[in-house]
C-alpha cells in the first residue's frame, strides 16, 4: 500500500466522546507515505499540533518525507487530521447526519483522549497492531502521552518535541485569552464558516506572541527606519499571520481546539497522580526541548524526563522558541536519529 494522497475512513459506528455525547459517525482524514508490506512493516504515526493538516510530509518538511530521516522508502507513516478540526475529520463544519444541518457551534466538546479514541478506530482499520515509533510536538505530543498510556503495548518507542504532561496554567490562559478575542467577534457563532474570522485574526496573533520569542522578534522585525511612526514591520508581519490563518482555518475548529488543549492532563481520570502516570510509560522515550520555548519551557520536559523510567532528554538551541519544533529539523534529525540507532543496539 502505497499512497500520499488525502484519504478517508468514515466510520457509521457511534463514537463516544469522554463527556458522554455520541456522534452518529466520524470520518478521519488521513495521509500514508510509503509502502505497508505486512506486520514486519515498521510503521511511524505522527501526531499534528493545533492547526496543522495530516500532511506530515508538508509541514514536517525536512523531517518527514523522501530523502528524510522519517523516510517512506524505510517506514510506513501514517498521520491523521484531528477530530475537531477543519482538514477533513469530523468538526464543526462537518454536516450532522441527524439534522442535515452543519453543527458550527452545536459540535460538543473533545478532548485529547477523544482524539486518540478517533486515531485507534483509524489503527484498527488500516490494521496496524504494532508502531514503532509514535512522534508529536506540541499539541501532537498531548495525543502521543495519551496513546502511550492508553495502549502501551501496541507503541514501541516515543518522541516528543516541545510538550508537556498537562496543560499549564500559563497555557490555560493563553487559550482563554485567544478564545475572548474570537468571542468578541460579533459574527462568532454565525451560522457560516467564516463566522469569527476577525477574533481568528486576532487569536492567531495573540499565539504568535507565544510560539516566538522577544528575540527573533527584535532579530527579524525591527525597522531599520528609526523615523517611522506607523506602519512597523512586526506590525505587517503579526496582520500577516492572522490574515494566513484565516483564509486556511476556522474559528470554530480554532475555539474548540483550544477548549481540547486545556483537558490535557495524564492524571485524570488515573488518580489524579501525574507523576504515576508517567511513571507508567515504560517505552523509551526521546523527550526534546527547546531554550528559547516560552509557550512549553524546558521545565515541562526536565518533569517528564524525571519521572519517566525510560526517557533521554535532549535541549536544543533555536531562536525560533516553540515554533522551533517544526523550524529546526536539522537539529532534531541528528538527535532522533542518534537515539533511535542507540535505542536499537
Amino acid at each position: 500500500m502505497r499512497n500520499n494522497q488525502l484519504q478517508y475512513f468514515e466510520s457509521k459506528q457511534p463514537f463516544v466522546l469522554e463527556s458522554g455525547v455520541v456522534l452518529p459517525e466520524i470520518t478521519i482524514a488521513y495521509h500514508t507515505y510509503g509502502v505497508w508490506k505486512g506486520a514486519d512493516t515498521k510503521v511511524i504515526w505522527v501526531c499534528h499540533a493545533l492547526t496543522a493538516s495530516a500532511d506530515c510530509a508538508d509541514w514536517w518538511k525536512g523531517l518527514v518525507g523522501e530523502d528524510c530521516l522519517i523516510d517512506p522508502e524505510k517506514y510506513f507513516i501514517v498521520c491523521a487530521n484531528i477530530l475537531g478540526s477543519c482538514y477533513g475529520t469530523t468538526g464543526p463544519l462537518s454536516v450532522n447526519p441527524k439534522t442535515q444541518d452543519t453543527y458550527f457551534s452545536d459540535f460538543p466538546a473533545v478532548t485529547i483522549r477523544d482524539m486518540v479514541n478517533a486515531h485507534i478506530l483509524l489503527r484498527e482499520y488500516l490494521q496496524i497492531e504494532q508502531i514503532f515509533l509514535l512522534m508529536g510536538g506540541s499539541m501532537g505530543g498531548y495525543q502521543v502521552l495519551e496513546w502511550a498510556i492508553m495502549e502501551q503495548k501496541r507503541i514501541q518507542k516515543i518522541f516528543l518535541i516541545a510538550t508537556s504532561p498537562s496543560e499549564s496554567a500559563w497555557g490555560v490562559a493563553i487559550h482563554t485569552a485567544q478564545r475572548l478575542a474570537i468571542e468578541a467577534d460579533l459574527t462568532w457563532k454565525d451560522k457560516h464558516e467564516k463566522a469569527g474570522a476577525a477574533g481568528l485574526k486576532a487569536a492567531r496573533a495573540i499565539g504568535m506572541l507565544t510560539y516566538r520569542n522577544y528575540g527573533i522578534f527584535q532579530q527579524a522585525q525591527t525597522d531599520p527606519d528609526p523615523e517611522k511612526i506607523d506602519d512597523f514591520r512586526a506590525s505587517s508581519y503579526i496582520n500577516y499571520q492572522g490574515e494566513k490563518l484565516v483564509k486556511r482555518f476556522n474559528a470554530y475548529s480554532y475555539w474548540l481546539l483550544t477548549k481540547s488543549m486545556d483537558t490535557h492532563h495524564l492524571g485524570r481520570g488515573r488518580g489524579g497522580d501525574l507523576i504515576k502516570a508517567l511513571n507508567s510509560i515504560q517505552q523509551p522515550v526521546l523527550i526534546m526541548g527547546i531554550r528559547s520555548d516560552i509557550l512549553c519551557p524546558l521545565d515541562e520536559q526536565r518533569f517528564m524526563k524525571e519521572h519517566m523510567p525510560n526517557a533521554t532528554l535532549v535541549e536544543i538551541d533555536s531562536t525560533y522558541g516553540h515554533d522551533g519544533f517544526i523550524i529546526e529539523t536539522a537539529q532534531i534529525s541528528h538527535h532522533l536519529s542518534s537515539w533511535l540507532t542507540v535505542d536499537s543496539v
